[in-house]
């Protein structure tokens, strides 16, 4: 049996922050497995993927390996720390989406968001309402009584011959596309690492995904919330960012510290803070991986929700701007996702048709925005 499919409590044990804790960012260790169930002590595990990443052993890598799946297999969700990505480098990119998002709305406007097979360009606040629903009219009903209140700027590979990405003038946004088009690469590079470590939990070859996500079929999401009124976000099915899974391998989150992700705990179907904690990256595993894995490794509902307000008046509190930049890292345009060999066998039958990466994409993006 491989060792992915065994009872929870024979992984190794990793160490995880207490989301109660997690400013203190203690380095603790317990068994995961017993931890989530219990929403009192729900978990994401904190993973030192330097271990990965300078390993000199193939038994050091597994051991990695082993937290990585533990936690994708367990949560959704793990926090990776000491990931190769230098801070000033985030920094700056944060710094590049806030000056775009500072742009008029008329400049923003010229790069709108037209077609999901794109999936490139502006996206003004309201458009987009992520949802598990594939109903149109359920979604069209959702968006109109309770949109998502944020912004965000899609990109994709520069080099793609059929779409291509909507710059702003560099005289608008300066270095801004060479410093999106430089961390589109980087989160590349740091996506096939974690792809090979996941490979290697799953009893796989190490380079088994590399053939398979060496398209850069991703997408780099700027995301900004403005400042909300807390009463416009907490009628029925509001939130800044509505729960819903993603679609592709992997999510590679960056986040400022202010806060308002959330994720929802698999076992207990209550939703706890991912708290940011500074020089990680939150990481989940997409719709696709888990349909690659035959669910073995989870798929994890997860929402953006206002921060603490700050009072302004009497009657009104304000929510604090937020910012995010998010990675959608996806298998290769045309790659078929069919279960793998080893996650199906007696007792563990096959749940999902194969797929294309683009057919599914697609039709996600084409049911949630207008």
């Amino acid at each position: 049996m491989p060792h992915f499919l065994r009872p929870a409590h024979t992984f190794s044990r990793v160490r995880h922050v207490s989301q109660a804790r997690a400013s203190q960012y203690p380095r603790l260790l317990a068994t995961l497995a017993s931890d989530v169930r219990s929403d009192s002590s729900f978990r994401i595990p904190v993973i030192n993927f330097r271990k990965f990443r300078e390993a000199t052993s193939m038994s050091e890598k597994r051991d990695v390996a082993d937290e990585v799946i533990n936690g994708f297999k367990e949560v959704g969700f793990i926090y990776l720390d000491q990931h190769g990505i230098p801070d000033a480098t985030v920094e700056n990119v944060f710094d590049k989406s806030a000056e775009f998002f500072r742009l008029p709305t008329e400049a923003k406007s010229k790069l709108a968001w037209e077609d999901p097979r794109s999936n490139r360009g502006y996206v003004q606040a309201g458009r987009e309402r992520v949802t598990q629903s594939a109903d149109p009219d359920e979604i069209a009903k959702l968006r109109a009584s309770a949109p998502d209140t944020k912004e965000s700027m899609e990109i994709g590979r520069d080099r793609d011959k059929t779409w291509k990405n909507q710059w702003p003038q560099e005289q608008d946004a300066p270095g801004f596309k060479q410093t999106m088009l430089q961390f589109f690469q980087t989160c590349h590079e740091l996506h096939v690492l974690v792809m090979r470590s996941i490979a290697l939990g799953l009893d796989l070859d190490e380079k088994f995904f590399d053939s398979k996500i060496d398209q850069q079929y991703h997408n780099l999401r700027l995301l900004s919330y403005p400042p909300i009124k807390t009463e416009l976000l907490q009628k029925d099915g509001q939130a800044r960012a509505g729960a819903h899974s993603d679609y592709g391998t992997l999510t590679l989150l960056f986040q400022d510290s202010v806060g308002g992700l959330e994720v929802q705990n698999p076992h207990t179907k209550e939703y706890h803070p991912a708290t940011p904690m500074p020089g990680t990256i939150v990481i989940n595993a997409g719709d696709l991986l888990a349909r690659w894995s035959n669910d073995v490794i989870r798929s994890t509902l997860h929402r953006v929700v206002a921060p603490p307000a700050v009072r302004i008046s009497d009657t009104h509190s304000i929510t604090a701007q937020r910012q995010s930049v998010a990675f959608f890292c996806n298998p290769n345009q045309d790659a078929q996702i069919t279960c793998l060999p080893n996650c199906h066998g007696p007792g563990l039958e096959k749940k999902y048709a194969p797929v294309t990466t683009e057919d599914y994409i697609v039709g996600r993006l084409a049911a949630t925005y207008t």
